[in-house]
């Protein structure tokens, strides 16, 4: 495998921006180059130690996904080679890992859709019968399937902030009524068509967020990353049903493995604060995290 790429270092374009994964370089005034490195964030926090091969993966796992979707709604890719805006000496930190796509409009909401109760929205259950003021049915349990799939948008935080639930109201004051309904109705229609496709490789969706721009028309277009392991919490349907009888969280193809070695984790006797810098992870952990990866692109394009 290729050496890890834990931060890009083109000099060709300029830079616009480093994300948590991204490193986005501007192509003219109307396209940029989304590099994805090889960097893990967790509980908001990017880890020290890159996951080999990881950028890679996700940028497979979106462009998959983005070619299932796209009937549903428009995306940002351009459908040009993003090695034909970098030199040569730099296409080893491009190749296989990026997607030279629209510059859009981004819309400050993340378009958040669950299909089963966990993690936040399991927390946020078990103290208000709801989920970002969607009322919920009794008796839900950890990792239970909702009747229907919800909408629970968050807004973007800054770099190294959490991002934060928010009503679906809140989304309408953003954005107005009109578009804050297309994104609700849009992301609903491409999470259940994806959960519908994963669920027939013996993988379960149960939970994803979109990022959504606006071109220079005003047209919503799908953007950012889609439903890789990075956004998405992707459960083995073989797991699952053990898992919810036992009120313990499925095993999991997305980050859940660091998550839950970070927080048994003892620094000086006492857990991780979640604040920079991160503890170093262990080998064995970068191992299994970036095998998790491999296989969920594997079973999902098989």
């Amino acid at each position: 495998m290729a050496t890890a790429l834990h931060t890009s270092a083109l000099t060709s374009l300029p830079l616009l921006a480093r994300g948590k994964v991204r490193d986005n370089y501007a192509v003219g005034e109307d396209r940029i180059l989304m590099v994805a490195s090889d960097r893990l964030s967790a509980f908001d926090v990017i880890m020290g130690e890159p996951i080999p091969g990881k950028g890679e993966l996700l940028t497979q796992m979106a462009l998959f996904w983005f070619g299932k979707l796209g009937h549903i709604c428009p995306n940002h890719l351009t459908g040009e080679d993003p090695l034909s805006v970098v030199t040569p000496e730099e296409a080893p930190q491009v190749r296989g890992r990026s997607m030279l796509v629209q510059r859009l409009k981004p819309i400050p909401v993340e378009a958040v859709v669950r299909g089963y109760l966990a993690g936040s929205g399991w927390q946020e259950y078990q103290a208000s019968q709801s989920v970002c003021g969607v009322p919920l049915p009794p008796g839900l349990k950890n990792a239970s399937q909702l009747p229907e799939p919800i909408f629970t948008p968050a807004a973007k935080a800054e770099m190294g902030e959490h991002d934060e639930n928010i009503s679906y109201e809140k989304v309408v004051e953003i954005v107005g009524p009109a578009l804050a309904q297309q994104i609700r109705d849009l992301s609903i229609a491409i999470y259940k068509e994806a959960a519908a496709i994963a669920l027939a490789k013996g993988l379960i969706i149960a939970d994803t967020k979109f990022e959504f721009g606006l071109d220079p028309a005003g047209k919503l277009v799908l953007m950012d990353e889609v439903l890789t392991p990075d956004s998405s919490r992707y459960w083995p349907v073989e797991g699952y049903e053990a898992a919810f009888r036992a009120g313990s969280n499925p095993p999991s193809y997305d980050k859940q493995f660091v998550r839950d070695w970070l927080e048994q984790v003892r620094i000086n006797g006492k857990p991780w604060d979640k604040t920079p810098p991160a503890p170093r992870l262990p080998q064995d952990v970068v191992d299994k995290t970036a095998a998790k990866y491999r296989e969920a692109l594997q079973r999902l394009t098989a």
